[in-house]
């Protein structure tokens, strides 16, 4: 079987097995082993042992499941409260300020939570009702949530970069450095979005009265504290990278340490809480690992069998400059995104474009941020983007899918456009981790 007619048939069952709801990590290592062992015999068995040491024993893998324990211990000690309130505090009172603060906290909490269905279920179930009960508009208040929540995967630590890195043998703390000026256009366009159309159109967002925030000079000082210590935690976890005092990994524990340290702080270390997050930990974890073996041995059995030679022989075929290669691999990537999380795109797409990529001359890390980007903006696109489902889940029962689809459009419209920018100037990426890391 040649490896076009095999690729094709790969993609065909992934699409069937995807359809009749069947767990990801089995339905794609299910895949592999089957065809594999038609196609190619006994031999792809000794693909399985050695995956399962190289996922499964990894020093860097390790790193998620401190990350998301981090994140489930944060968002169940009233983290949310604390930065919503500190936000507020420092934006004022101007049109618009709670949504500015959503998309400035919800992206700080799914960095937290370093996944994007978790960082928008979590940040939609702290904000998305003070939004609505102040008047908000509704399609504004969901689409801050979207692009708030959604940007976690961009901003450090975030899961899939560890994946990306793992899987193409690069830096996990170039990639996260990396990310620190793209994210900060990011956020940025979405806050002067929100100003502005508040502006033109003061119907979607109330002069907020702020009747939660502190008004006495000793209780302000003492919410922009608990707010600050918070932001002080993320700031440690990427900075110990930054100064070289720890790995990825060992950051990971440090941001556990100190998320129990701030539970304490703010006297919500209960043993409820800590069972609770723990389990829900455990879950997303196992999840997470089970799609990264089942991923892992497709993809390394799809490149064994010739994908990488058959994608490099197809670019060269086309006669495409270097450019419209990287072009056409986003493409691929935003379709992907339509029917799979980003854990998949990353595990398939990054071993197979990456070397392409750099055989082209174009730096690693530089389309990792790119491959962050387009993923975050794919699982977000309407009609099928399977973020939208994670919003709708939490909306109230008077949201419809239209009202999401409508809500998300202009937030994607501007996610694509940093995609854009940064595709087409690469130092905003290099930059920053060539001068901090030499």
């Amino acid at each position: 079987m040649s490896i076009e007619v095999l690729t094709g048939v790969l993609l065909v069952c992934i699409l069937i097995t995807f359809a009749l709801g069947a767990p990801v990590g089995l339905a794609l290592g299910g895949i592999a082993m089957g065809i594999g062992y038609i196609t190619w015999g006994d031999g792809l068995f000794n693909v399985i042992p050695t995956t399962l040491e190289a996922t499964h024993f990894s020093f860097i893998l390790l790193a998620i499941p401190l990350y998301i324990y981090m994140g489930q211990l944060l968002t169940r000690s009233g983290i949310g409260d604390a930065m919503f309130n500190a936000s507020q505090i420092i934006i004022g009172k101007v049109r618009g300020s709670l949504a500015i603060s959503v998309i400035v906290v919800c992206s700080m909490i799914g960095a937290m939570v370093g996944i994007i269905g978790a960082g928008i279920m979590t940040s939609g179930s702290i904000a998305l009702k003070p939004m609505l009960e102040r008047g908000y508009d509704k399609r504004l208040a969901l689409g801050v949530i979207m692009a708030g929540g959604g940007l976690g995967i961009l901003i450090p630590p975030s899961i899939p970069m560890i994946m990306f890195a793992s899987s193409t043998q690069n830096s996990v703390g170039r990639m996260f450095i990396g990310a620190l000026v793209p994210a900060l256009i990011t956020i940025i366009l979405l806050i002067a979005y929100v100003v502005i159309s508040c502006k033109l159109n003061p119907k979607k967002a109330p002069l907020d009265k702020m009747p939660d925030v502190p008004k006495t000079t000793k209780e302000k000082f003492l919410t922009a504290r608990d707010g600050g210590l918070a932001l002080l935690l993320i700031v440690a976890v990427l900075g110990s990278i930054i100064m070289g005092i720890a790995t990825p990994t060992e950051s990971g524990a440090i941001g556990v340490v100190g998320a129990i340290l701030l539970a304490m702080f703010f006297k919500r270390l209960k043993p409820r809480m800590v069972r609770s997050a723990g389990i829900r930990a455990a879950a997303l974890v196992s999840v997470a690992m089970w799609i990264i073996f089942g991923a892992t041995v497709f993809s390394n059995f799809h490149l064994l069998m010739g994908v990488q030679s058959m994608v490099a022989g197809f670019t060269q075929d086309l006669g495409l400059p270097p450019m419209m290669v990287i072009l056409l691999f986003q493409v691929i990537m935003l379709l992907l995104g339509f029917i799979i999380d980003e854990f998949i795109i990353v595990l398939m797409c990054a071993p197979i474009f990456t070397p392409i990529a750099v055989s082209l001359g174009f730096d690693p890390i530089w389309f990792g941020i790119l491959m962050i980007l387009n993923i975050e903006i794919a699982v977000q696109t309407p009609p099928y983007g399977f973020a939208l489902f994670y919003l709708k889940g939490i909306a109230p029962p008077g949201i419809t899918m239209l009202d999401i689809y409508r809500s998300v459009t202009p937030f994607v419209l501007i996610k694509l456009l940093v995609l854009i920018i940064v595709m087409f100037n690469p130092d905003l990426v290099t930059w920053l981790p060539d001068k901090l890391m030499n």
